[in-house]
């Protein structure tokens, strides 16, 4: 049994992003894993100061929102599954928030390449934007974003275990079967 943490992105209760995000959520249990759910949007989250004393103690010194429960539910994790849909071509505002309050608990800068501290870690996403396949990617609309979470979590040293995306959600208003069953398949992988 594995502790997973799903981390809703999506402010959208019932949108694509949140759906496939439970529908995750729903499998892991089934197998008997343990989960934990965050619905970011539900957290008070100041924003990052800049102060980087985080990188001198590993966590961010500022402890009067949810980041401390965040972050340690983060460090606790063996599997994130992140839900984050597409806003110009990156992450909600507020997973970036998370990333950026997350810097020093995630890695140790030193004089070269930082040091990954969530090092045994592994994450898939879930994302979601209006723009039709294959322009999400060639205009890099979904590109931008998994650029962005691809970066965070390799110098965090979590391993990347693969991506769902709803793509031209102005027409496609459900998540289809494909995207479920690759839910599926990445989650058995668990």
């Amino acid at each position: 049994m594995k502790k997973v943490l799903a981390i809703q992105g999506s402010f959208r209760e019932n949108g694509l992003t949140t759906t496939m995000l439970k529908n995750a959520v729903r499998e892991a249990e089934a197998a008997g894993h343990e989960v934990e759910y965050i619905n970011l949007h539900k957290c008070n989250i100041n924003y990052c100061k800049g102060c980087r004393k985080c990188f001198e103690t590993a966590k961010c010194i500022f402890e009067n929102d949810d980041m401390v429960r965040i972050a340690e539910s983060i460090k606790q994790a063996d599997v994130i599954l992140l839900a984050a849909p597409v806003y110009w071509a990156n992450v909600p505002a507020v997973v970036k928030n998370v990333f950026d309050r997350m810097s020093g608990t995630s890695m140790e800068e030193t004089n070269t390449f930082p040091k990954p501290r969530l090092s045994g870690k592994r994450y898939m996403l879930f994302t979601a934007c209006n723009t039709p396949m294959p322009f999400a990617k060639l205009c890099g609309q979904t590109t931008g974003l998994r650029k962005a979470v691809k970066e965070y979590f390799k110098t965090s040293g979590v391993k990347h275990m693969g991506t769902v995306i709803c793509a031209n959600t102005s027409k496609n208003k459900e998540v289809s079967e494909k995207a479920y069953s690759k839910i599926r398949k990445l989650v058995s992988r668990i």
